[in-house]
């Protein structure tokens, strides 16, 4: 599967970004599916739920189906935190995945940033950023800026990283 990334420092305007990008690609005709890194503590589950009451009993994973979707959760309890090519290998095979965070993995990304936030840019330090999407120009910037509402622009750089055809077809 190919894989391209969005990073960036909090509040930049990542997951805003992946959701238009996921709008155009699937426009294209590619099959796109998506991976979010949260570093926080995250519950999709409520106390009394059912779901919620089987994994408070101890269940390892739990799985909720319904006629519209179906969700796995799996307790991690003192496992590590899995790896992106662990989580990966879980997924259907599709035309791309597009990862918000693992900043840290070597996949090509596209750096998200806003200049009233006056975070550093990733870029400088990443080789794996391809270019930055931008709402202030960045002049000496080691990688192509486009605009941060430029989608398409991203989505060239994107379908021409992966090698990756409008049809779907890499």
């Amino acid at each position: 599967m190919r894989i391209f990334g969005v990073v960036g420092w909090k509040n930049n305007g990542k997951t805003t970004l992946v959701v238009r990008l996921v709008e155009q690609l699937t426009a294209r005709g590619l099959r796109v599916s998506t991976i979010k890194h949260a570093h926080h503590q995250l519950d999709l589950d409520q106390p009394g739920k059912d779901s919620y009451r089987h994994r408070a009993a101890g269940a390892s994973e739990v799985m909720l189906a319904t006629s519209q979707r179906w969700m796995l959760v799996r307790e991690l309890r003192e496992a590590p935190e899995p790896e992106l090519e662990e989580l990966l290998a879980r997924m259907t095979p599709v035309d791309l995945v597009l990862v918000e965070g693992f900043k840290r993995h070597r996949h090509p990304k596209v750096e998200v940033h806003r200049g009233e936030r006056g975070t550093p840019l990733l870029a400088e330090e990443d080789p794996t950023i391809v270019a930055v999407a931008a709402d202030v120009p960045l002049p000496g910037c080691p990688v192509p800026v486009v605009g941060l509402d430029d989608v398409a622009a991203v989505v060239g750089i994107i379908l021409r990283t992966c090698e990756i055809e409008a049809t779907g077809r890499a």
